[in-house]
């Protein structure tokens, strides 16, 4: 009996509320590791009319104009002159920083792992050691669960529904950016509904795009320039046919946008931010948290072992959940899901990822070179399947080990 179902996601553009909030905190961590790359950041961000306040724990060598990084974020997205309700020269910019708690801190510098070394053996173990001490001693940031996801459904392993809705925000971010619709303001969403066919991605039922314009213009203009200008270019014709729903602005008006319709707060898009939905999430967000943050570095690396696995050929589609220990190197479970797609069972996939996969946050770190300013790039259209900005964790480089540990030729 064939399984055929409805499927959906969301994204959203760089002037979306919670999206700018996002970008900014990557902005201001970004600011961080370019003049020191082993800053410890933990910054977040709200935006509402005419403010933007940003809170957390910095500890740092370097010193960083925390406001002259938000305004010139935020002028880059859009809000230029107050136009759009929002303007990056007049509006507050309010900063309450500390540094990290000294509790935190012990755990993640000196891990347990080279804690309970060192009460074990007080030898010199030469190199091998002294790399294996580099190794464990970052501990992870905090506890708890990251989840990854990869399936064959696109080329660059993400599911359907959020591939196409990210990309249909990019296009209408470069539309207005490039003054093809320059009546287009920063804020804006796209959803895409995916009709299934025994679990396959078969057509787009639905598109739904708002975005912000100018009050002089026609509803009807603008959703005959959004079919035109976003939605052709990016959805190829066999997705569609007669029976897709195009929904342009349904409401019929989206002219106040940004932080003067909405308040925005950092970590509040993190289903736009990774699989959609198509993927489970252990709840923790990823902008303004430097690398040590296991909820950014940990979820990087489950993407990584999850697409791996599908390029490799072992399944459709994977999920993989790694879990942490504050203050703990190793992790302390890893759990894989193919959901029927593998002719080998989940269990002897998890037992080669704990083989094959360094999940240490050190060994992350320097796999994934994440002490770069690497981020606010990653703030909006996904932190996954970023083909455009090569990013570590996107790469297929451990395909030949994944088959070798399972004897596959």
């Amino acid at each position: 009996m064939k399984n055929n179902y409805l499927f959906t996601s969301e994204s959203v553009t760089e002037g979306h509320p919670d999206k700018m909030c996002d970008i900014i905190s990557d902005a201001i961590l970004d600011a961080y590791l370019e003049k020191d790359p082993n800053a410890r950041v933990a910054c977040e961000v709200t935006a509402t009319t005419g403010i933007i306040s940003v809170m957390g724990e910095i500890t740092s060598i370097a010193t960083v104009d925390i406001g002259s990084v938000v305004r010139e974020t935020v002028h880059n997205i859009g809000y230029k002159d107050g136009k759009y309700g929002f303007n990056a020269q007049t509006c507050a910019v309010i900063s309450a920083m500390d540094r990290q708690s000294e509790d935190i801190n012990m755990g993640v510098s000196y891990s347990f792992e080279n804690k309970e070394r060192e009460r074990s053996c007080d030898e010199c173990r030469g190199c091998d050691g002294m790399l294996e001490d580099f190794k464990n001693s970052v501990g992870a940031g905090d506890q708890g669960m990251m989840f990854g996801y990869a399936c064959n459904e696109t080329e660059n392993y993400m599911p359907a529904p959020i591939y196409y809705a990210h990309k249909l925000c990019e296009r209408l971010s470069f539309v207005r950016k490039n003054d093809i619709l320059n009546y287009l303001g920063p804020d804006g969403k796209s959803m895409v509904t995916f009709e299934y066919c025994d679990e396959k991605a078969a057509k787009i039922n639905t598109i739904v795009i708002s975005a912000q314009h100018l009050s002089d213009i026609s509803q009807e203009k603008i959703s005959a320039d959004i079919f035109k200008h976003v939605i052709n270019p990016v959805v190829p014709d066999n997705l569609m046919n007669e029976n897709t729903k195009i929904l342009v602005n349904p409401t019929g008006r989206f002219v106040k946008g940004g932080p003067c319709a909405d308040t925005g707060l950092t970590g509040r898009k993190i289903i736009v931010d990774t699989y959609g939905s198509m993927g489970r999430h252990g709840g923790g967000a990823f902008s303004g948290k430097d690398p040590t943050k296991v909820d950014r570095t940990g979820a990087y690396a489950a993407r990584y072992v999850a697409k791996n696995i599908v390029a490799a050929n072992i399944s459709d589609k994977c999920e993989v959940q790694i879990a942490y220990a504050i203050g703990v190197a190793n992790p302390v479970s890893v759990y894989v899901n193919t959901f029927g797609t593998s002719h080998i069972t989940d269990d002897e996939i998890a037992r080669m990822v704990k083989v094959v996969f360094d999940l240490r946050p050190a060994s992350l770190i320097e796999q994934f070179d994440m002490r770069k300013p690497i981020y606010k790039s990653l703030a909006a259209y996904g932190h996954f399947g970023r083909d455009d900005l090569n990013v570590a964790w996107e790469k297929i480089d451990k395909i030949k080990d994944v088959r070798n540990f399972l004897n596959i030729k």
